[in-house]
């Protein structure tokens, strides 16, 4: 795990200061990559790439990055790629390999297979190769691994993270399309960024830079083929083979792993699969001491005693949130909305303390059916079609009896089911899954966004919500969970990547196993969701291995922060005089004299309230240092950069 930057001039000029550029692209990203770094000049200066190290696989001094080939190639690369010892057999006849790394590999089947080496990698990866004519830049299935980029002055300029692509912009500016995005989804699911001009590589995407010319193209996707005329019990045998490959690639390491487990079904099984693969697993866990509702290590522990392994506990603080907020933020880069980053980051400090690679359950819920809101949609359609009259119980695979009997899911959801079925029963699914999805719901008089942004947002989604794929009533789960899929998760996962990278630690995610999502894709809804239970293949495939407290529970938590109780008490200053300072700025993004009104006058602090605040503090942590931000390096090298 590591982190790669570069910077390539598109009509082969020579680049000024190209190695102290080079420089100040690792050193905002040294966090990523404490083990060791390099650099790479073209002898004509018109090309550069740079890495900083996270030594994970082949320790020794001979897999050093940038990698160079005997044909002269070079690559950077951020990663693992888990069947690479198996490509390396397979390409030992064509490749006379000097290193036991995966980065050799890579380049191996590049040199073979060209940009159809995509097709060749398990893994998760962020990677540049230059050939002598272009750049070739690509980024895992699933968004695992992060890839910016910026072109300033005809030069293509790349990094792990955005932040260190700022000191190249002409100036820090809020992306309007990029903030509707943000506030709509509490995250951005396209190529903008919240930084003008800073750009996102999207998952499952390649893009090829050569001489003034920039060509983008999606490698992958995934197919839904349902296999209607297998047995149950196939599809069981299946998982398990599936997950159990997973996680044996996952745990290929010449360093210490451990297990991140929640006390969730995805993290537990996660953890217990990786006691079975490989030896002397540590669990690590999160909790907050203000109550059972956000204390989960009761079922960590049951895990963790079945493992018989140790469960390190991290109790979390309000003042380490004060202590952490800010540097978390610079971490992410941008504001997220979801404040589970905040016990991540520090569960992640923990972990970094005894292990330098982390497994995790990231994935479980969209590619399982594991969010409440799936049923809640899926009710929502079964009613409109009862009304219609078009309501079989042979369409529908999930018949509404088997909803009822499982509605206990939906306890902490009034609200939302409230504001849910307040409008909108007749419309087609896509108009109502985005009612579940859009956070911008009843924020009219906080939130700056005209109809036309509204609109345009929308029609974004409408695109890749995609309904064509899922025509038939059967297939309404898949196309929720394929939206979430594609456009929620990579948001995630890069909470995931910055947290432990933070640390020096690489955080895995086995459920992110392209081979069994593409099984998950062929099993039929009926099967998915047997009998009304969300996750119930899952559950069914692993209940013999899974404590019985974990599989029957009702209260999925997700990591839940009580910023309620921090707001009515010890934070209340913190929180709301940094609501006061985004007030004062006057911009025309967030009116936040009505968020202060409307926290105050509800006694209610929100998901939404925490996206405000998060969004003040990025603009603290970035654009009020936006004049000295190249204070992070030296005056120096500030020069150079603008230069």
């Amino acid at each position: 795990m590591c982190s790669i930057a570069g910077a390539f001039q598109l009509k082969r000029l020579h680049i000024a200061h190209l190695e102290e550029k080079l420089h100040i692209l690792n050193k905002l990203q040294a966090h990523r990559g404490p083990d060791d770094n390099g650099i790479w000049l073209h002898q004509n200066q018109h090309i550069g790439l740079a890495h900083s190290r996270l030594s994970i696989i082949d320790l020794s001094q001979h897999a050093l990055q940038p990698m160079h080939a005997p044909s002269g190639e070079v690559i950077v690369f951020n990663g693992e790629i888990y069947n690479y010892l198996e490509l390396k057999r397979s390409l030992s006849d064509f490749w006379d390999f000097k290193t036991q790394s995966d980065t050799e590999v890579i380049l191996a089947a590049y040199k073979k297979y060209g940009n159809d080496c995509l097709q060749y990698l398990q893994g998760m990866f962020a990677f540049a190769i230059w050939d002598g004519e272009a750049l070739f830049c690509a980024r895992d299935r699933f968004g695992i691994k992060p890839f910016y980029y910026t072109i300033q002055q005809d030069t293509f300029i790349f990094a792990s993270e955005a932040k260190a692509l700022i000191p190249f912009l002409p100036e820090i500016k809020t992306k309007r399309s990029a903030f509707v995005e943000y506030m709509t989804f509490q995250n951005m699911t396209r190529e903008e960024t919240l930084f003008e001009g800073v750009f996102q590589l999207e998952p499952a995407k390649a893009i090829q830079v050569s001489k003034q010319r920039i060509h983008s193209w999606q490698y992958w996707d995934v197919h839904y083929q349902i296999h209607d005329h297998q047995d149950p019990e196939y599809f069981s045998e299946k998982l398990t083979q599936l997950l159990d490959e997973s996680i044996a690639l996952h745990c290929r390491a010449d360093v210490k792993i451990g297990a991140y487990v929640s006390g969730g079904i995805d993290s537990s099984l996660v953890g217990i699969l990786a006691t079975k693969c490989k030896k002397n697993v540590p669990f690590f866990h999160g909790r907050f001491l203000e109550g059972k509702a956000y204390d989960e290590s009761e079922y960590a522990n049951s895990v963790a005693e079945i493992c018989n392994t140790n469960l390190h506990i991290s109790d979390i603080t309000a003042k380490q949130f004060t202590d952490n907020i800010h540097q978390i933020i610079y971490h992410l880069d941008f504001p997220i909305a979801g404040p589970g980053a905040f016990p991540q980051y520090i569960v992640s400090q923990l972990a970094s303390q005894s292990v330098k690679v982390m497994l995790g359950g990231q994935g479980g819920d969209e590619i399982f059916g594991g969010y409440a809101r799936y049923l809640i949609g899926y009710f929502d359609q079964c009613i409109k079609a009862g009304i219609e009259g078009a309501y079989t119980s042979d369409v529908f695979s999930m018949p509404v009896e088997s909803i009822v009997s499982n509605m206990q899911v939906l306890q902490d959801y009034k609200p939302l089911m409230q504001s849910f079925w307040r409008q909108g029963l007749f419309e087609p699914l896509a108009n109502r899954y985005f009612s579940l999805v859009n956070r911008l719901n009843n924020l009219e008089n906080e939130v700056s966004i005209t109809i036309e942004e509204r609109h345009s947002i929308f029609q974004y989604y409408l695109e890749r919500f995609d309904s064509n794929k899922f025509k038939n009533p059967d297939s309404y789960l898949d196309a929720m969970m394929h939206f979430d899929l594609k456009c929620l998760l990579p948001g995630l996962l890069h909470v995931e990547d910055r947290v432990s990278m933070a640390h020096g630690i690489e955080s895995r995610v086995p459920l992110l196993h392209h081979p069994l999502i593409e099984f998950m894709a062929q099993v039929p809804p009926k099967v998915k969701f047997a009998n009304g239970q969300l996750k119930y293949l899952l559950k069914h495939t692993f209940k013999n291995i899974l404590p019985s407290k974990i599989i029957n529970r009702k209260d999925k938590m997700g990591f839940p922060v009580p910023l309620q109780e921090w707001v009515n008490g010890v934070l209340r200053d913190f929180i709301f005089d940094n609501l006061n300072k985004a007030d004062s700025r006057h911009d025309n993004f967030i009116n936040y004299k009505n968020v202060i009104k409307n926290i105050e006058e509800n006694r209610k602090f929100t998901r939404e309230h925490w996206g405000f605040l998060c969004f003040e503090l990025w603009q603290q942590v970035f654009h009020d240092k936006a004049k000295n931000f190249q204070g992070l390096i030296s005056k120096k090298e500030a020069i150079l950069v603008v230069s």
